[in-house]
């Protein structure tokens, strides 16, 4: 058996050797080769650039936005801790943390800006530490009525560290008669995207003021191990909560950036089968003219006692050849060049003077990759079952041409 492959292998070789056949045929297989290649580098690169904005969503972008929030239906929440002690008892929850969210007007003179106040626990850890500075974290800990702002609405409202603002708060959910609260600006926080437009974080002291509460919050959020699982993990906390409560979850707020990925993803794929199908369509073309120059010779290698079968097998693994050194080649070139990719599109950025990715509005500045091994795999698989399906007619037609006719052509 094992001598039977070898030999077909060695005769799809020979055939496939540029000495023994035309130069336009050799022209079409090294461009079904080729085309494999360029589809494969392409797709890998692709699914990486997906890959990285799905990692960049999930690890940056919803460390501020919280997977699954209950907010009050009244003004305020009866009894936050039963809500967080109920959150922390399901095993995906890794935090819970009380939170007031409200709308405001910063009032300069005649003009006024719209900004979205979050008063956290400045007790307990929080993502956006990691944007603001040390110095200004702890003044936001220790200066009454402090407020640190995002950098493009400090600048909008062009005031810095040390200035003051005045904010007006709706109260009875109208403008009617706001609230007026003068907060301290101790600095700002740099995230990218709307949120330095519009969000401003003060303490949970400072934000009950506001809002006109004793204590507690308005609303309690949750981080979870799996975001995956927002809508279901509301769902089942949801019921052991004793407070009437609006359940909310990320995916309903900002689910469309993920189903924009996924969406690519798809699309990709089917462009990925379709592009694969293309270059296939030349072993095709390179098989049936090899077939035609190499009636001949399957004549007489049928005289010598080499099967139908056989003789199949020889323009399979001919075609196969293609496939596996185009796979082969262009899965390197991929995986070259999902590396060296962010490199290159800021040399291309800088070349060019302009920014791909504006980070006021995509909260990235350059072109995320994540490299995953299953998607290699993936188009490396699907590459040689196509390569396989495109040799199969012409081998067919091969080990079915008759004996005589073969010798006499």
């Amino acid at each position: 058996m094992m001598q039977r492959l070898r030999l077909t292998w060695q005769l799809a070789r020979r055939f496939r050797n540029r000495r023994e056949r035309s130069g336009f045929v050799s022209f079409i297989s090294a461009s079904s080769t080729l085309g494999i290649a360029l589809g494969c580098m392409v797709f890998i690169a692709g699914l990486s650039v997906m890959n990285g904005f799905e990692k960049v969503l999930q690890e940056r972008f919803l460390s501020l936005i919280p997977h699954v929030e209950f907010t009050a239906v009244n003004q305020q929440l009866a009894d936050p801790q039963q809500i967080i002690s109920a959150s922390l008892e399901h095993p995906n929850v890794v935090s819970a943390m009380p939170v007031i969210r409200t709308q405001g007007m910063v009032q300069q003179g005649a003009r006024f800006t719209g900004v979205q106040v979050q008063g956290i626990d400045t007790e307990q850890a929080q993502a956006i530490q990691e944007y603001i500075s040390h110095n200004t974290w702890q003044s936001l800990l220790n200066v009454p009525n402090a407020v640190v702002l995002g950098v493009k609405l400090a600048e909008k409202l062009k005031v810095t560290a040390g200035d003051t603002v005045m904010l007006l708060v709706a109260q009875n959910a109208n403008f009617r008669e706001p609230k007026r609260v003068r907060l301290n600006v101790q600095g700002t926080f740099e995230f990218g995207g709307q949120v330095d437009h519009q969000f401003a974080y003060v303490s949970l002291a400072t934000a009950r003021e506001m809002v006109g509460i004793e204590a507690g919050a308005t609303a309690v959020e949750l981080k979870l191990n799996n975001v995956m699982q927002a809508q279901q993990v509301a769902s089942e906390v949801g019921y052991s909560i004793k407070d009437y409560v609006y359940l909310d979850h990320w995916m309903r707020s900002q689910g469309h950036l993920y189903r924009d990925i996924q969406l690519v993803r798809m699309v990709m794929y089917l462009v990925l089968i379709l592009v694969l199908a293309v270059a296939c369509f030349n072993i095709i073309s390179t098989l049936i003219m090899t077939v035609q120059e190499k009636q001949r010779h399957i004549g007489i290698l049928r005289t010598m006692g080499l099967r139908g079968k056989q003789i199949m097998q020889v323009f399979v693994w001919q075609g196969l050849q293609n496939g596996l050194i185009g796979t082969v080649l262009g899965s390197i070139a991929g995986v070259l060049l999902t590396l060296v990719l962010p490199d290159l599109m800021s040399w291309l950025q800088w070349l060019s003077g302009e920014s791909f990715l504006a980070s006021d509005v995509y909260f990235i500045n350059q072109i995320p990759v994540h490299l995953q091994l299953n998607d290699v795999i993936l188009v490396t698989v699907v590459a040689l079952i196509m390569s396989v399906f495109a040799t199969l007619y012409p081998a067919w037609r091969a080990a079915n041409i008759e004996i005589v006719q073969a010798i006499s052509h």
